[in-house]
């Protein structure tokens, strides 16, 4: 399930903005050139959620409730769980969707960032090995 948690984590957002741009009427695949990079990925990735996914009109409920309430979480909430629930009824689907995503940024799966001042030993790497030289304290 991680891979799914890593995916909703990119399409969510996408597919909001797309919502948030157009309301309901990204059901109907309105295209606007003025629109940005991260409308137009939720655009693209909600026609494959409703067109290869396994229950569409729950997604358009989803879809529709969101933009009536305009991003509300609970709305917000209920769209990640019916994404959620077509991805792991069609492991095809996340395939699908996966490959419209950019990569993920650099650092991954250990990675390290900081926000802020580090005191204290940073290591990553498998086998990655710390020494500690007291003599320089």
């Amino acid at each position: 399930m991680p891979e799914i948690e890593a995916l909703l984590s990119q399409v969510v957002p996408a597919v909001g903005a797309a919502v948030s741009a157009y309301g309901v009427a990204v059901l109907a695949r309105a295209e606007d050139e003025a629109a940005g990079a991260t409308v137009r990925l939720g655009q693209r990735l909600l026609d494959r959620l409703r067109g290869s996914g396994p229950e569409p009109a729950a997604i358009d409920a989803a879809v529709t409730d969101l933009a009536q309430t305009d991003g509300d979480p609970d709305a917000v909430a209920a769209l990640r769980l019916r994404i959620r629930q077509a991805l792991v009824a069609s492991p095809e689907l996340f395939a699908e969707l996966a490959a419209l995503l950019p990569e993920p940024p650099a650092g991954g799966a250990g990675g390290v960032a900081v926000g802020g001042s580090v005191t204290g030993i940073v290591s990553t790497g498998h086998g990655a090995t710390n020494i500690v030289n007291r003599e320089s304290r």
